[in-house]
């Protein structure tokens, strides 16, 4: 008889080679409870309960060649909502969360709010869901990232309006009206931190989500910041999530651009990882 255990140790065998222990565990008790539908805490309470899961070498296999869970699993927990991944489509992170439960708490009476580079749709979808007097709108250059927040969207039944637009381009041009906040997750990864990255991100997903120039590593930001001087309403907030090593740099670069009450936040993990600005 194959066990609830037997799998979950059969998992993360596979990957101490790529993750250490603890990481290769949570790894593999996040992939058996999706494919087993079965919550962690049924794994963890009755752990030599028999079980079998259909197609389990090809997932390992998955698994031990760098190939991000949830990928694999097909979708990724953001704020206790199930949102669908895949190729082409950035993984929701822990602080990204912690942006949008930022907004959550910090601006309820926002009324038109767009997010710049959705991805998946987790923060749109997010807001949307949590301030419902709220017009959500979203954008993306890519189709498949857009096709993918669509699918959320629907799924979750958020009312986001999704658009096609450049941040690098005319922003501004792709939305009529002015808005109360803008939100964003750009790329901001410098390409000489590219090695540096573990496999399972460097190479799986989207690179044009993550890096930008090593010689312009605001470029995403600055952008965002000018089309926000045509695009919010006066005293409207710009909220970034932002590498962690640029927090200084961005702060300067805000006020110069006619920002202030510009205030730079720290991650579950010390880190400064988000900031919000306002359009003096």
């Amino acid at each position: 008889m194959t066990t609830r255990r037997d799998i979950i140790d059969r998992i993360a065998a596979a990957l101490v080679p790529l993750y250490d222990a603890r990481e290769a565990r949570s790894i593999a008790l996040t992939c058996v409870s999706e494919l087993a539908g079965l919550p962690v805490a049924a794994l963890l309470t009755d752990p030599g309960a028999a079980l079998r899961i259909e197609g389990l070498d090809a997932v390992i296999d998955q698994l031990a060649a760098g190939r991000p869970v949830q990928y694999v699993i097909g979708g990724a927990e953001f704020l206790g909502r199930r949102f669908a991944v895949g190729e082409g489509v950035l993984i929701p992170r822990p602080e990204t969360e912690e942006l949008a439960a930022w907004i959550i708490a910090d601006d309820p009476q926002a009324r038109r709010i767009l997010d710049i580079g959705t991805g998946s749709g987790c923060i749109a979808a997010t807001l949307a869901l949590e301030l419902p007097r709220a017009e959500v709108f979203a954008a993306d250059i890519s189709p498949r990232a857009l096709a993918v927040a669509a699918e959320n969207c629907r799924a979750l039944g958020a009312k986001v309006i999704l658009r096609q637009a450049d941040a690098l381009g005319d922003l501004a041009g792709s939305f009529a009206g002015r808005f109360d906040l803008l939100v964003s997750n750009p790329p901001y990864v410098p390409q000489c931190d590219r090695a540096a990255m573990h496999s399972n991100v460097r190479d799986y997903e989207p690179a044009e989500a993550l890096f930008v120039p090593d010689d312009d590593p605001l470029l995403f930001y600055r952008a965002i910041a000018r089309a926000g001087r045509r695009m919010l309403e006066p005293g409207g907030k710009l909220y970034f999530e932002i590498y962690h090593q640029a927090g200084d740099d961005l702060m300067r670069m805000l006020a110069d651009e006619g920002y202030d009450a510009i205030r730079l936040r720290q991650d579950m993990y010390g880190k400064p990882r988000m900031l919000c600005a306002r359009l003096a």
